[in-house]
């Protein structure tokens, strides 16, 4: 939903006139709030009002103002924005307009132009010639680019809650653990299946728990089923899904049975080594040692995935991206196009995600601590829904919905 004001002021204004504005504006499936009216007592008396306009859509907004300027409104937000040219690499002017993730329009010369690659925190340049506009990272600003100033003749969408309630958001924002979570899953599966249906991506963010707690297996099949379109982890996952496809366990600790290995602490070391030797994930599955798990999913299935570095990898191996920057770079190619996140037992990759993401892009936080999910709300994340469940009860249950059932009873003894 975008809103704008609209003023009519002059001895025109009375009575009659406000019935026809807003019988404009409600022709137009449009919503108004009157924020204010001064009827003269007199037809000499000079008369005020001014109205809220709400519209779907920016462009049907302007129209249902050109509509109105018809009939003598004049809209509160009809200046260009106020444009300042960075000077120094990496750096922006003074005062400069820091976005939301909420999509946002800006008004170029009098045209509202949406901006694009929206994602908070970034500096908005805009290109006057060929009237576009784009979020970009501070560090990342050249010099000559002109970026927006301030707030004025900046658009952002507001929330619709009415359309909210009729869609996804039955689960609603707040954190529980008492929930009946089958009911959540089953709505997450359809809406997975819509997004797959309409050619949408989904993001899968996991956490290391995914592998240690068995449930790599539930996301492998997901992947082969299709339901994955692209992946964001770290060097711990990859690494002991690749100990679990070649040694059987995950940190040291059997799958099948939870028992511990001998020497099971060197298990994931000996992971990297053998990736290390091939060159890396893809090496490994296309010479016959790497022939399960999630990664072999991924990589059969030609699915593209981030690992992002950290201070604390071993090894790495050699498809993590080290440099933080980069891997940034990265995640943000990776989510072009994304309509439905999944994060699942990760708090930094969940932020981190979370931070590029635009706000129309639903997102589902999983994970047994509760703290998980509050934190990425609270880093602007507000379109995050939380399920605080362990990832292996979500993941079985989710593929359970999305993949026949026969499918899924081979790997359940």
């Amino acid at each position: 939903m975008y809103t704008t004001e609209i003023e009519l002021s002059g001895r025109f204004v009375d009575a009659v006139l406000l019935s026809r504005v807003i019988d404009a504006i409600t022709k137009m499936d449009a919503k108004f709030d009157l924020r204010e009216t001064r009827i003269g007592r007199t037809a000499e008396d000079a008369g005020y009002a001014r109205i809220e306009i709400g519209a779907p859509t920016c462009e049907r907004l302007d129209e249902v103002i050109d509509k109105l300027k018809e009939l003598g409104a004049t809209p509160v937000d009809g200046q260009p924005v106020t444009l300042a040219t960075v000077s120094k690499d990496g750096v922006c002017p003074d005062g400069f307009y820091s976005s939301t993730n909420i999509d946002t329009y800006v008004n170029v010369n009098g045209k509202w132009v949406p901006v694009d690659d929206i994602e908070m925190d970034c500096a908005v340049v805009v290109d006057p010639a060929s009237y576009k506009a784009r979020c970009c990272p501070i560090a990342v600003l050249s010099r000559g680019e002109q970026v927006v100033i301030g707030h004025k003749g900046v658009r952002v969408a507001v929330m619709d809650r009415a359309a909210e309630e009729r869609g996804f958001s039955f689960m609603g924002s707040d954190v529980s653990s008492e929930r009946q979570k089958s009911l959540m899953v089953e709505e997450i599966a359809r809406e997975i299946r819509a997004v797959r249906q309409r050619n949408g991506k989904v993001l899968v963010v996991a956490g290391p728990a995914v592998i240690h707690t068995g449930a790599g297996k539930h996301l492998a099949a997901l992947i082969d089923a299709g339901y994955v379109n692209v992946l964001f982890t770290g060097n711990a996952v990859a690494v002991h899904d690749v100990e679990s496809a070649l040694l059987g366990t995950s940190l040291g600790v059997h799958l099948k049975d939870g028992t511990s290995a001998p020497m099971g602490h060197m298990h994931h070391i000996l992971a990297i080594n053998k990736i290390r030797d091939l060159g890396g994930l893809r090496q490994a599955v296309e010479a016959g040692v790497l022939k399960e798990g999630v990664m072999y999913a991924l990589v059969k299935n030609n699915v593209p995935f981030v690992l992002a570095g950290s201070i604390r990898d071993d090894g790495p191996l050699p498809d993590v991206i080290t440099d933080s920057v980069a891997a940034q770079e990265a995640m943000r190619k990776g989510i072009k196009g994304v309509e439905i996140a999944l994060m699942m037992s990760t708090m930094l990759h969940s932020i981190a995600t979370g931070n590029l993401l635009p706000a129309r892009v639903k997102t589902i936080c999983v994970d047994i601590n509760p703290a998980t999910v509050t934190k990425l709300a609270d880093r602007g994340s507000h379109q995050s829904i939380g399920i605080v469940s362990d990832v292996e009860w979500f993941l079985k249950e989710l593929r359970s919905y999305l993949i026949k059932s026969d499918e899924c009873t081979n790997d359940e003894d």
